[in-house]
């Protein structure tokens, strides 16, 4: 008797914390799941809430969306990391956090310390210029008077040393042009300067191009897709409309999202989760008020991260170095 009570206890230590996982990963969710979004409450903060309800829809659990900004993105990760990895923390994982900062040198994590769940969303640059500016009929033209005035034409990404600054500041360089970038703390505001007259040219995404169409018109989008240009109107030219390489291909030259969980997450939460995310990105509400509010629908499966986020690393780097040969440039 008592050694089949001790042989009992034996086997139930054993395959104890098994038995515990598997019944973790079988009810899950139990409660309600957390999303850490990287920056203030705005439009992509609204598009994770469109996915996440849809999500939290096919799980039967609700999903909050926590902004929690700070270290141009980090701090949301690093909370994320801080939580225990049982699918109950999901990351929203933008490029300029997930990417730019550990390039920089700014993290402790690469990209590598995640488990991908299904990619979220992009959104596609633009070289805009007025519609009444005759400097500029075409993207040949606008690239001749750059070349004719260097220096002297002004632009703005927004910010200095962002995503849009360094496709910019790729394309000039792969032209052999130049011209200075003007910092705006709100992007509207240069947007309305463009319009004005006070900049020459100006990155954009698709919702500013809807809502400035009678004043704005594209030069190039940075994609290769027609389908993702057409985000603008059907006549803007890609990259390879102009045969123009840059460099930076794929998701490189655009803003873009992956949902994230921590890479220690049971393999069967993980499971429910992108079975979760793949339902709900596949229902035609969520593309429709995605691409309404300026969100192109990825839906690339998490098999392919590691193949399309990658490289993009290298890619952003060349780019990052073509800021520095502009600043070169403009103290000449």
């Amino acid at each position: 008797m008592l050694k089949t009570l001790i042989k009992t206890a034996a086997v139930a230590a054993l395959i104890g914390p098994f038995a515990g996982a598997a019944s973790a990963a079988e009810d899950f969710p139990s409660r309600n799941i957390e999303m850490m979004f990287p920056w203030g409450p705005g439009s992509s903060f609204a598009m994770a809430q469109i996915i996440t309800n849809a999500m939290g829809d096919e799980l039967g659990t609700n999903i909050s969306v926590v902004s929690t900004p700070g270290a141009a993105g980090v701090k949301s990760f690093n909370t994320a990391l801080e939580k225990p990895a049982d699918g109950y923390t999901l990351i929203d994982g933008w490029v300029a956090p997930l990417v730019l900062q550990p390039l920089a040198g700014n993290t402790e994590f690469t990209h590598t310390d995640f488990t991908p769940l299904w990619s979220a969303t992009r959104v596609p640059f633009a070289v805009v210029v007025r519609k009444d500016d005759p400097r500029f009929p075409d993207y040949a033209a606008f690239i001749q008077y750059l070349r004719d005035n260097p220096g002297k034409a002004r632009y703005s990404s927004g910010s200095i040393g962002n995503i849009p600054h360094m496709v910019l500041a790729k394309m000039m360089q792969t032209e052999g042009v130049y011209a200075r970038n003007i910092p705006y703390p709100q992007d509207g505001d240069a947007f309305k300067d463009l319009r004005g007259g006070l900049l020459d040219f100006s990155f954009n995404d698709p919702i500013t191009f809807q809502s400035n169409k009678d004043a704005f018109k594209t030069l190039v989008a940075f994609t290769n897709e027609k389908e993702v240009a057409a985000a603008y109107d059907e006549n803007t030219p890609t990259l390879d409309d102009l045969g123009l390489d840059i460099g930076l291909t794929g998701l490189a030259p655009s803003g873009w999202n992956w949902f994230l969980v921590h890479k220690d997450t049971p393999e069967d939460v993980v499971a429910k989760l992108n079975t979760a995310m793949e339902a709900a990105l596949n229902r035609p509400e969520v593309q429709e008020k995605l691409k309404a509010a300026g969100f192109l629908p990825t839906m690339y499966p998490p098999e392919r991260y590691e193949e399309i986020v990658g490289p993009i690393g290298d890619q952003i780097a060349a780019a990052k170095d073509a800021i520095t040969w502009e600043a070169e440039q403009l103290k000449k």
